[in-house]
């Protein structure tokens, strides 16, 4: 069975956003997920702390890492674990989202996992349902689980998140993961910047409580974690950037642009990558500077800490 202690120190029914949450209560996170990365690199990775529920994926958007991240730390952790397609539901038969609920309230999951295009729209099937819910990314607003194991990934190379210097480079506009890497660092107390062109800068974005940069060197100067983002063309409408190859010139990180941070600056990206433009393939596989794979396995672990937090409420 789940831990009741998870219920003391994350007392919240769902994980909607990084807003809200306390120092406290993300670090217990983290260090249940922590505890999990080495379970997760044992022959036998399986656990039944979680055996007799049931968690349901329902993906509205396209997904590989999430969905199969959360997958498998369900699976790991011991539950019945659901994927709902989407594209053969009765959701692309015109049944709204507050149907949707009730019909998947009526088969009592213990934890649901949704992903959904619009901003707000896990937070409103939240409301409709009787089990735990975990944002797994809404529209441009949040990602909480992305945030959470990207700070693990640099808590475990750099030891700790507080006066850290992070800058958030790319397309921050459309991106739900900057959004939530914003308030989880400052949250913790790292000093934060962010790298854009004009075009890619959500409006007023000095009211985050970062720093803005549009100069790429300028931005990296004396920083010790570098976050690339993804270009999210598919939420673009109209010409944001001139050309992909101009973009990479000014704002893809490449060795040259890198020298401006730390010796020893670690590099991250949520992925999927596009190679050639966000990031320089060598200095994307470069085992001593990047820790992209390494994020890619703090995610299953992350994922089983709020998989076994949320269902000790339910």
């Amino acid at each position: 069975m789940p831990s009741p202690a998870a219920v003391d120190q994350f007392p919240h029914r769902h994980l909607l956003g990084i807003e809200g949450l306390v120092p406290a209560e993300i670090t217990y996170l983290l260090d249940r997920a922590d505890s999990y990365v080495a379970q997760n690199r044992k022959v036998d990775k399986k656990l039944g702390l979680l055996r007799g529920r049931t968690q349901i994926n329902l993906f509205f958007e396209a997904s590989t890492r999430t969905r199969t991240s959360f997958e498998l730390a369900g699976k790991r952790l011991g539950a019945d674990v659901i994927n709902m397609s989407v594209e053969g539901s009765s959701i692309k038969k015109g049944e709204t989202l507050i149907d949707t609920a009730m019909t998947l309230n009526a088969m009592r999951p213990d934890v649901l996992v949704v992903r959904h295009p619009e901003s707000g729209a896990v937070a409103l099937l939240a409301q409709k349902v009787d089990c735990a819910v975990i944002n797994g990314g809404d529209g441009s607003h949040e990602h909480p689980t992305q945030a959470l194991l990207d700070a693990l990934t640099i808590k475990r190379r750099k030891g700790h998140l507080d006066g850290l210097v992070v800058a958030i480079c790319g397309d921050i506009l459309h991106s739900r993961v900057a959004r939530s890497n914003i308030q989880l660092l400052g949250i913790m107390g790292a000093q934060i910047r962010v790298v854009a062109p004009p075009t890619l800068l959500p409006p007023a974005a000095d009211r985050l409580g970062v720093e803005v940069h549009h100069d790429m060197r300028e931005g990296l100067a004396g920083c010790d974690i570098v976050m690339m983002l993804r270009l999210q063309s598919e939420r673009m409408h109209g010409a944001f950037v001139p050309s992909l190859r101009e973009y990479f010139r000014f704002y893809g990180l490449d060795a040259e642009k890198l020298a401006a941070a730390k010796p020893d600056a670690l590099v991250l990206h949520p992925g999927p990558m596009n190679r050639g433009v966000e990031i320089d393939t060598d200095l994307a596989d470069d085992i001593d500077r990047s820790a992209i794979a390494e994020q890619v396995e703090m995610g299953v672990a992350v994922r089983m800490a709020c998989l076994e937090t949320l269902a000790a409420r339910s």
